[in-house]
């Protein structure tokens, strides 16, 4: 019996990387849809690179013909002129129609915590659409919702000790007591894995083993990088003028309105079950070395790479 194809929106990104990795290390056939097909590309023959092309459904529905399951990154992290929100739940729309429309049996889609309870802020009210369209599409699927995920070439962590290595001081938002429980992007994706394998709609918070409150989180990283910058309380609207002030000078949008309020609100906290066994706090230690040497930057990601087209897409021979 021919071995069965999982479909992974960019694997040659962040968490799809590391789905990609678990299902090629299980013996299984990997397809990736992504609109940065000229990306180092670590699985070599081992990963049929299609097309990721919003705009052409016919493209869309073939590149995900015989595929049995398919794994759902895609999303925004802000408004910005070249990508937005809705633009991003238009283009999901158009991918789960597709599998519908190509007989995909299952699709595990990544969501955020408490998508339903934030619709005043953009990012929730596009995550809590898209969970609302999944499942009126009568197709079997697996909603995980992460708050906050770190490991290799994350974001948020690895931003927050680059800003400890170069400034005296380090500014949480209020008292920083809001909470949230960091999860390692290898168990991430060993959890929407395991549910690919489930029956029915299924849902899971994505909550790590360990839980912080922010400053705790600050402080545990400077700890660990043997640093001591004196952290303060800033107001949220100060902060959010102080980042709006490095922005330019990173080519980046480092923190917009929407996420420290989200972060605020306790909406990257979840009381359920642990679901990884990595704890950041031991991968920081192991990373401390190269853990924020060098700024993360979210548009650097998505804007200075090449664009995808249908002659660039490439199977294995």
């Amino acid at each position: 019996m021919e071995t069965p194809i999982h479909a992974v929106t960019g694997a040659l990104g962040y968490t799809g990387r590391s789905i990609t990795e678990q299902l090629l290390a299980r013996g299984l056939r990997v397809r990736t849809l992504t609109n940065s097909p000229n990306r180092p590309n670590p699985f070599g023959e081992s990963l049929d690179i299609r097309p990721l092309a919003f705009d052409d459904p016919r493209s869309l529905k073939d590149s995900l013909r015989g595929v049995r399951v398919l794994y759902n990154t895609y999303w925004v992290r802000f408004n910005h002129k070249r990508f937005n929100f809705d633009e991003a739940v238009r283009n999901t729309n158009a991918i789960f129609n597709a599998a519908r429309n190509a007989g995909v049996s299952r699709i595990v889609h990544v969501s955020i915590l408490h998508a339903d309870q934030a619709d005043d802020l953009a990012y929730y009210r596009g995550k809590h659409a898209l969970e609302d369209s999944l499942r009126a599409l009568d197709v079997p699927h697996a909603i995980i919702r992460p708050g906050v995920l770190f490991g290799r070439s994350d974001i948020l962590v690895n931003n927050i000790a680059w800003a400890l290595r170069r400034l005296p001081l380090f500014g949480v938002f209020g008292d920083g007591s809001y909470r949230l429980r960091p999860l390692h992007v290898d168990d991430m994706a060993a959890l929407m894995i395991d549910h690919a394998f489930r029956d029915g709609d299924t849902s899971a918070d994505a909550a790590g083993p360990e839980s912080f409150t922010y400053r705790q989180l600050v402080e545990t990283l400077a700890w660990i990088l043997s640093l001591r910058p004196r952290i303060v309380r800033v107001p949220p609207a100060l902060g959010y003028a102080v980042a709006r002030t490095l922005s330019p000078f990173l080519r980046d949008v480092l923190l917009t309105r929407e996420e420290i309020s989200g972060l605020m609100r306790g909406l990257l906290d979840s009381p359920s079950p642990v679901v990884g066994a990595i704890r950041l706090t031991d991968w920081a230690t192991q990373h401390r070395d190269e853990l924020g040497v060098r700024y993360a930057s979210e548009l650097g990601r998505r804007t200075r790479r090449p664009r995808v087209n249908a002659a660039t897409s490439r199977t294995p021979s």
